[in-house]
């Protein structure tokens, strides 16, 4: 691997990006005004309580399901216009390709993710306990799995549409079962068992122990340290994959 063709990969990605005007909106618009409308369907009695008590997950959540789409489209699209087979069939490795896409992607999914806590607290004030940066980090680590999971994932679909027919499969059972509707320990025990092995409930977990009990990263080490393994493997995995894509 060379870190000249991972960056230029990088930059390649980032110019195509900012030139794409439905994606920025997408990137900076939408999450907000999920956010608004899931905000404003509470009641105003008791709504800003349990707004309080679950924004920890819908912030895992929505972090984790828009740059999984960002990363699963736009790098399907790369192997669909015969740009990744260009690429591959040039000195370029493989491992270049599967690092330097994401390192494309991080910086907008880390804007996302700013601008969605930022909007979350001080639009909507949720009330918190532990260190914004803190949280953050959390949020990072979040998008980063979803970006690898993004690209993982798209390495067997063909077309945009099938990208798409894996958010039901991958993304959605997650909402249900890592914590954001109702706690994990109160699931059936298979259902925990499964949850175990799904990255968005060690993502939830760590932000409900900073958000809800203000505890520091050191405390949410093992969750922080399962996301990264998951991150890890999931490159690993895309990496590995990528030589039995078909090609479109």
């Amino acid at each position: 691997m060379s870190l000249n063709r991972i960056f230029a990969i990088a930059q390649r990605i980032i110019l195509q990006l900012v030139r794409d005007r439905r994606t920025m909106a997408l990137i900076f618009i939408v999450p907000m005004v999920i956010m608004t409308i899931v905000d404003l369907s509470f009641p105003k009695d008791s709504g800003q309580q349990v707004l309080d008590y679950i924004a920890p997950g819908l912030l895992a959540f929505i972090a984790l399901f828009f740059a999984f789409i960002l990363t699963g489209v736009s790098f399907l699209r790369e192997r669909t216009q015969g740009t990744l087979e260009r690429l591959m069939a040039s000195p370029v490795s493989r491992g270049d390709i599967v690092i330097g896409y994401p390192l494309g992607f991080l910086p907008f999914a880390i804007i996302q993710s700013l601008i969605i806590l930022l909007f979350t607290i001080y639009v909507l004030d949720v009330h918190y306990r532990g260190d914004m940066w803190q949280i953050f980090i959390f949020l990072i680590l979040a998008t980063v799995v979803a970006i690898n999971l993004g690209i993982f994932v798209s390495t067997f679909a063909r077309n945009e549409f099938q990208v798409i027919q894996f958010i039901p499969l991958v993304i959605l059972p997650q909402a249900f079962l890592c914590g954001l509707i109702w706690p994990v320990e109160q699931m059936n025990e298979y259902l925990r068992w499964i949850a175990k092995f799904l990255p968005l409930t060690y993502a939830i977990s760590g932000l409900q122990d900073i958000m809800l009990k203000g505890k520091g990263l050191l405390e949410c080490s093992f969750d922080l340290i399962i996301l990264v393994v998951f991150a890890a493997a999931l490159l690993f995995l895309a990496i590995i994959t990528l030589r039995r894509a078909p090609s479109g």
